[in-house]
């Protein structure tokens, strides 16, 4: 059955699902609506078998996501904000689904939408991406795992510097400083998303799963805890 949706768009092509943030006339800023659709759409592909691929791209060529939707602030109570974080789940859905996950960055990923980007476990972004976490700049912390995820990815103090500041970078700066896997010039990003999905449908699903699970595991815990969980997972 099709599944309809507003604020993004979701096919399924072969054994890939592609996501699209569609909202375009406003950077694909993300409101409640495509934070709820995006899980909606993240769970069905991970519960199809026959995908094996997900892809998260932005409509148009100015966005991939330029963060939240900051027209919905004025209506959120202070106590509102701490609930919002509580409905960030498809971050955490991202991380948790046993298939790859690859961003397509086009344009703006900011806050919310650098995030989004971080979550993945891949990262392809066009020449013209600008990457960043500028919640300062409105008076908040970035709420959906950027004070968690950027350290990991370009060390402790990069990431400060660029959270206290909300300083951005550009594509080239996020590659050098190993927050992305490559840049490419951005009418040949999907193609290359494209070369990517080819050499991952050549591997066994199941092992892609479990080394996706381990490196997770790397990443959240100690190093004598993570090399047991590889032992073990190795051992399936």
């Amino acid at each position: 059955m099709m599944m309809e949706f507003k604020t993004i768009i979701y096919e399924k092509k072969e054994n890939v699902a592609w996501i699209t943030l569609n909202r375009p006339e406003v950077l694909n800023a993300q409101n409640n609506q495509m934070r709820e659709e995006l899980v909606q759409a993240l769970e069905d592909a991970r519960d199809d078998e026959n995908i094996r691929i997900i892809v998260i791209t932005g409509a148009g060529d100015r966005a991939f996501s330029a963060g939240a939707d900051i027209s919905e602030f004025p209506k959120l109570a202070p106590s509102d904000f701490i609930k919002r974080v509580g409905r960030l789940r498809h971050y955490d859905l991202i991380r948790s689904i046993p298939k790859p996950v690859i961003a397509a960055v086009n344009g703006y990923a900011l806050g919310g939408g650098c995030e989004l980007a971080m979550a993945c476990d891949i990262i392809i972004a066009s020449e013209n991406a600008t990457f960043g976490q500028p919640e300062i700049r409105v008076g908040v912390i970035p709420g959906g795992g950027g004070t968690q995820l950027l350290p990991r990815l370009v060390g402790e103090k990069i990431a400060k510097e660029m959270i206290f500041t909300g300083k951005t970078i550009t594509a080239q700066e996020a590659y050098r400083l190993g927050m992305i896997n490559k840049v490419v010039p951005k009418e040949k990003l999907i193609e290359e998303v494209n070369v990517l999905i080819g050499e991952l449908l050549k591997r066994s699903p199941i092992i892609l799963a479990l080394a996706k699970i381990a490196i997770n595991r790397a990443m959240e815990t100690n190093l004598n805890e993570g090399l047991k969980s590889e032992t073990d997972l190795f051992e399936l």
